[in-house]
C-alpha cells in the first residue's frame, strides 16, 4: 500500500506537467484555422490565381506554401506572408514538387497492374481503374501525411533539400512526439475538408476553399518544427 501510495503522486505530478504542455501545443496547432485570416484577403489572390491554374502553376503555389510555413515557424502571430515571385520561391516549390511525386510514384506504378486485377471483378476497364485509384489513394494519404509535414517544415526551417527526402528522419520525429503529429494532422485534414466542403456548403467556392487549406496546413506543420514549449526538467 505505501508504495501505491507514494507511486502515485509522481504520476499525477509527471500527468500536471504534461497537460498544459501539449494544451499549448494543440492552441497553436488550433490558431492555424484562423491564420489565414490575419492578413487582407488581397494577398489571397496570387494563390487563388495558382489554383485556377494549377496545372501550369503547382510549382510557384508549392513555393509560396513552404514560404507561408517558414513565416509561421518564424512568427506565428503574423498572418500569411506577401507574394513575391522569386528565384526562392520557384526552387522551393520544385524540390516539394519533387517529394510529392517521390511519394506518389510507387502508387502511380501499381495503379495499371492493380486495375487489372480488378477488371473482371468490376465489369469494365473504367471502372476497374476509377476503383484502382480510390484504393491506391488511401494509402499514399496516409504516407503523405506521416512524411510530408515534417518533412517540409524542415525544409522551411534549414532550406536544405534533403530534409525532404529523409523520410526515415519525418518518420523518426513522428514516434518522438505522435501527439503533436496527431493533433496537426488533424488540423490539416480538417482544413481540407473545410475547403472541399467550401463546393456547396459554405457557398464560397472550391478555390479559395483550397487555399485556405493549404494555408492552414502550411500553419500546422509549422508546429512540428517550430518553438515548442518544453516540459519542466525532473
Amino acid at each position: 500500500m505505501t508504495g501505491l501510495g507514494s507511486a502515485t503522486p509522481s504520476a499525477s505530478g509527471f500527468v500536471t506537467a504534461l497537460f498544459p504542455a501539449y494544451r499549448c501545443r494543440v492552441q497553436q496547432i488550433a490558431d492555424s484555422f484562423a491564420w489565414p485570416l490575419r492578413r487582407p484577403l488581397s494577398r489571397w489572390l496570387g494563390g487563388i490565381v495558382c489554383v485556377v491554374l494549377l496545372p501550369l502553376l503547382f510549382i510557384p503555389l508549392l513555393g509560396y506554401a513552404v514560404a507561408a510555413t517558414r513565416a509561421a515557424e518564424q512568427d506565428r502571430s503574423q498572418g500569411p506572408p506577401p507574394w513575391t515571385l522569386s528565384l526562392g520561391l520557384l526552387s522551393d516549390g520544385f524540390w516539394t514538387a519533387l517529394a510529392v511525386i517521390v511519394t506518389l510514384l510507387p502508387f502511380a506504378l501499381l495503379l495499371n497492374p492493380l486495375a487489372g486485377a480488378l477488371r473482371a471483378p468490376a465489369g469494365n476497364e473504367l471502372t476497374a481503374h476509377v476503383a484502382a485509384f480510390f484504393l491506391l489513394a488511401l494509402p499514399w494519404g496516409l504516407l503523405a501525411l506521416l512524411v510530408l509535414p515534417h518533412a517540409t517544415a524542415a525544409f522551411a526551417a534549414r532550406g536544405r533539400p534533403g530534409d525532404l527526402f529523409n523520410f526515415v528522419a519525418s518518420l523518426r520525429k513522428v514516434g518522438d512526439d505522435f501527439a503533436t503529429w496527431n493533433v496537426a494532422v488533424g488540423a490539416i485534414v480538417t482544413a481540407w475538408a473545410i475547403g472541399l466542403a467550401c463546393v456547396g456548403v459554405l457557398c464560397v467556392g472550391i478555390v479559395p476553399g483550397i487555399f485556405y487549406a493549404i494555408l492552414v496546413s502550411a500553419h500546422a506543420a509549422a508546429a512540428l518544427e517550430g518553438p515548442r514549449p518544453r516540459l519542466p526538467a525532473g
